[in-house]
């Protein structure tokens, strides 16, 4: 009988710890998104509790199971749901940043990095390479409350969520290669070289494009044939991620490039899905990250602590400097305004993809690899603590140094009508029950003098792509309506026309 419970015990605290991190996650979001206080710090903190220092529920090693399994699903949905979310509109029409910043900008600051930890840390050149490579990818959860607002000017916020969501893309066969020379595989001619880049570069990439192309082709059939429920459509984006990285792994490719190669695919064919599609598969990443960061904060994070030395908080200083460096010379041609060059090149904190990356060493049980993980621990401990302040006080003064205050208020009519078609004349105004106006409707309503305010309710996408537009609309992001709403102070007796073609 002690044995059954001693068998269950760790299943149910899982599943309690599954529990706390997402009743906590949701009660804590709003606060925090008003405060400004990092979302990752109070997931460290959370872990500390529940940590052995703490109350001494969950202790996680380097080598359990369920860090293994909740870690490499962590990047492979990160990778997949990065690349979904590319936009190649927006790719192809700032191609000169995008190339500059995951070119020498990523590239020049994994190499500073890697040159820092040989120097002053004394590791091998593949262990340092693995090093620099991690931490010189930022992380897209540290930098989604910056992303979210709406003062940051918008090439700023497009330089941010390229790299933070293709960086990663660029890092990772760094990894990979680095990992080759670390183990019991030796690299002695041409032939091993072709295997090693046709393993990496070809078969991973490969099977993902094809798993994508597959799941999509399918879908689209079933969906015209005989129709798919919503919730399910948003479910098989994981299946596409998922088979995508277990069949790459089958070919003994990498499972990692496959999960990006397989969104990246989707994204750019341009495929008809419903947003459920994406954002459930965000949502379980999100979850994924926030559970993994709870495992790593109950013990393993502060592992960085134990490396303090004189040689190491000075490597840590030189991590977190690097990349401003690098992307400030990376950057000089692209001639950006300062304000948006400024927050490029000092918003890009270390965080759960450092950590993911630099656990992949940890995993195959290469030599060397728990000293890597310390190392990066303490660099990225730094960042929440620098990188988060700094999001606190951007939350706390605008762009200009003059306090934030409230948003302008939106107008009370456009200026103009909409240069959309107008349709022919009706003679009934709408009720305030219907869910559909004609723009003849909207017309009459401005002529008659009543409140009218038009709201642009379109995706990111869908607005970047669009040629449309409509005068003196109120820009309203879908996903924060109520927010964006109570943030310009719009005026409740008006009527609201939501347009999202």
């Amino acid at each position: 009988m002690l044995a059954l419970v001693n068998a269950v015990d760790p299943f149910i605290s899982t599943l309690a710890l599954v529990g706390v991190v997402v009743i906590v996650s949701a009660l804590l979001s709003g606060l925090i998104e008003r405060s400004g206080v990092p979302q990752v710090g109070v997931l460290l903190a959370l872990g500390a509790i529940l940590g052995p220092v703490g109350l001494g529920l969950i202790d996680v090693t380097l080598d359990s199971p369920v860090l293994r399994a909740v870690s490499v699903l962590s990047l492979a949905l990160v990778l997949f749901t990065d690349a979904l979310s590319i936009n190649p509109a927006e790719v192809r029409q700032h191609s000169k940043l995008t190339l500059l910043i995951l070119g020498p900008g990523t590239i020049l600051a994994a190499a500073l990095i890697s040159f820092a930890a040989w120097w002053l840390l004394g590791l091998s050149v593949p262990n340092a390479a693995i090093l620099g490579a991690a931490l010189a990818s930022t992380d897209p959860v540290l930098l989604r409350g910056l992303l979210r607002r709406r003062d940051i000017p918008t090439v700023a916020r497009l330089g941010l969520k390229l790299e933070s969501g293709l960086n990663d893309v660029v890092l990772l066969p760094i990894v990979l290669v680095a990992m080759v020379f670390l183990g019991s595989r030796h690299i002695d001619d041409g032939r091993d070289w072709s295997s090693m880049g046709i393993q990496l570069f070809l078969l991973g990439p490969g099977a993902g494009v094809v798993v994508g192309l597959l799941g999509v082709a399918a879908l689209d059939l079933v969906r015209r044939r005989i129709g798919v429920r919503r919730d399910y459509e948003s479910l098989y984006s994981l299946g596409i991620a998922f088979a995508a990285y277990a069949g790459a792994e089958a070919l003994h490719g990498s499972g990692f490039l496959a999960a990006f190669a397989a969104g990246l695919t989707i994204s750019i064919f341009d495929v008809d899905l419903c947003d459920c599609f994406m954002e459930y598969g965000e949502t379980t990443s999100e979850l994924a990250l926030l559970f993994t960061f709870v495992l790593l904060g109950s013990s393993q994070i502060w592992s960085g602590l134990t490396v303090l030395s004189g040689p190491a908080l000075l490597f840590a200083l030189i991590a977190m400097l690097a990349r401003p460096a690098a992307l400030l010379a990376a950057l000089g041609p692209a001639r950006l305004p300062r304000r948006s060059l400024i927050l490029i090149t000092w918003f890009g904190p270390r965080g759960l993809s450092s950590l993911l990356l630099v656990l992949l060493p940890v995993f195959a049980g290469l030599p060397g690899s728990d000293q890597l993980f310390a190392y990066c621990s303490l660099v990225v401990l730094l960042s929440v603590l620098i990188h988060g302040g700094s999001l606190m006080l951007v939350g706390r003064w605008s762009l200009t140094g003059k306090t934030a205050g409230p948003a302008e208020t939106a107008p009370s009519a456009p200026p103009s009508p909409s240069p959309l078609r107008v349709l022919p004349s009706e003679p009934d105004l709408p009720s305030p029950t219907e869910e559909r106006i004609s723009l003849n409707e909207v017309r009459r309503l401005w002529d008659q003098g009543e409140p009218v305010i038009v709201l642009d309710v379109r995706r990111e996408r869908a607005l970047a792509e669009s040629d449309s537009t409509v005068q003196g609309a109120v820009r309203l992001d879908p996903d924060r309506a109520v927010a964006d709403a109570e943030r310009l102070h719009l005026p409740k007796e008006a009527w609201l026309i939501a347009f999202c073609a």
